[in-house]
């Protein structure tokens, strides 16, 4: 069988790049790549003023460095940025790849499980197709909806009175139960580009629930039912405000329940129609792809934690394991086996980072460095030492305790490491300074979630400690460096 083809490496310059990096101070190593580009903009400026023949000035150069430096080390977020309809489409589309990605050799395709991954393919296809369908949409799409909404014989009324240049759909919405288990909008609401939403003073408690639950970006107005004897206008605008806040409350519509005055209370909403109907239009299509990109997102984080968790279980055990053969004066230098480099390209590969094994192994590295200044390890050996109290000293002696406590520092990372890479979901390069940032947060929430699966850790440790036992000669058994 030959060899497949790979393109020549120059071995010497590779080996001069290497040197000059170890010569370069560790502290100054995330500079280089703005000092070069401040350099090249000080050799570019200075270029310039010299075929301008103008006077060079020190001021302009430092300040070419300046922004180079600045430019590169600007801050950036973790996560992508938002993008327009295709960009969107781009992204859901990379999504369904990277549920085939992940599927491809986990699972037998002629099994039952096989069978079901097809069916959630199928199923992520038509959702796609129907939301291509949906964004041709033309006109605008509103539903009246409320626990009590108006008399579905004023629905023409409502029409006429909205009536403009873009067409016009109006659902004309059952009443919404005084009661649900989860208050989520039903699906059809959510695909409207607005909501009127019929309230009767005073409001029930039902009615700011829904209102709560509203579907984030979702434009909705107000249609305030109010007693021809009651407070007047401003006085429930007042009400209203206080109840629901400033956003909500800047859509109101106050209607006497007469039907001949119901065209003139939704005067104001079809004057903003028209010129707003484009940005409503837009603003839907991009929520829509937002909430379908959301509801992907986590369908397929969950199904990476599932990968993710046998992963975690088999590092930190071999971490305990490399912690009784050869113990080490101090659990600092254990965080770093976290780093190891077999799990974190497999954590790369599950979370479809491109990113280097240098530079996962950088983001690792301040992952560990806020575990240690969190205090991850003092917590937890006080964990373990209070075990023992419970189950006997002959249950945890010698590097046991030292062997579990470092590997549960390399769950909470690990953990810590998932959660980042998920958040970088199409970050082509890690930024160190904004993982810096985030990095105590990230260790505090993955210790936290590691609290709530101590017990699971603990009982996985007695079976871990009962597997270093080693049957000797005599019929007896010894252990590495404890006894169980």
């Amino acid at each position: 069988m030959s060899a497949p083809l790979t393109p020549p490496v120059n071995l010497p310059e590779l080996a001069g790049l290497a040197a000059a990096r170890q010569v370069v101070p560790p502290a100054l190593r995330p500079w280089l790549p703005s000092l070069g580009l401040g350099l090249a903009g000080w050799l570019v400026t200075d270029g310039l003023l010299r075929l301008s023949h103008l006077p060079l000035s020190p001021g302009i150069t430092l300040a070419g460095l300046a922004l180079g430096a600045w430019w590169w080390r600007r801050p950036r977020p973790l996560g992508p940025s938002a993008t327009d309809v295709p960009g969107w489409l781009e992204r859901l589309e990379r999504l369904d790849a990277q549920f085939g990605t992940l599927a491809a050799g986990q699972v037998d395709p002629t099994s039952p499980a096989g069978a079901l991954v097809e069916a959630a393919r199928l199923d992520r296809a038509n959702q796609l197709a129907a939301l291509r369908q949906e964004l041709g949409r033309l006109g605008l799409t509103l539903a009246l909806v409320g626990t009590n909404p108006p008399s579905g014989q004023l629905q023409g009324t409502v029409l006429e009175a909205l009536r403009g240049p873009e067409p016009l759909q109006l659902h004309w919405a059952h009443p919404l139960p005084a009661w649900s288990a989860d208050w989520c909008w039903p699906p059809v609401f959510e695909a409207c580009d607005g909501l009127i939403h019929h309230l009767r003073m005073p409001l029930s408690a039902a009615e700011l629930r829904w209102l709560e639950a509203l579907p984030q970006g979702q434009p909705a107005w107000l249609l305030v039912q109010r007693d021809g004897q009651g407070p007047g206008p401003d006085q429930l605008a007042a009400e209203l405000q206080a109840q629901l806040g400033a956003e909500l409350s800047a859509r109101l519509l106050f209607w006497d329940g007469q039907a001949q005055t119901l065209a003139s209370s939704l005067a104001p909403l079809a004057r903003d129609l028209g010129p707003a109907a484009a940005s409503l239009r837009q603003a839907r299509q991009l929520r829509r792809l937002q909430q379908l990109h959301g509801r992907w997102q986590r369908d397929l984080e969950q199904h990476r934690r599932e990968l993710f968790r046998p992963l975690q279980r088999r590092t930190q055990w071999i971490v305990a394991a490399g912690v009784v053969a050869a113990p080490l004066p101090s659990l600092d230098l254990l965080v770093l086996a976290v780093a190891n480099g077999l799990m974190l390209q497999e954590m790369a590969r599950l979370w479809d980072c491109p990113w280097t094994l240098e530079q996962l192994q950088a983001a690792a590295g301040e992952l560990a460095k806020a575990s240690l200044a969190l205090g991850v390890v003092e917590w937890s050996s006080q964990a373990l030492a209070g075990l023992v109290k419970w189950h006997g000293a002959t249950w945890l002696v010698g590097g046991a305790m030292q062997a579990l406590s470092a590997a549960y520092l390399t769950r909470v990372v690990a953990h810590a490491m998932a959660d980042m890479l998920a958040l970088s979901a199409g970050v082509s390069e890690p930024d160190l300074a904004a993982i810096k940032r985030q990095a105590p947060l990230l260790v505090a929430q993955a210790a936290e979630a590691e609290k709530l699966d101590w017990p699971a850790f603990l009982e996985q440790g007695r079976q871990w400690l009962r597997s270093q036992t080693v049957p000797v000669a005599d019929g007896g058994s010894t252990a590495c460096e404890h006894a169980i």
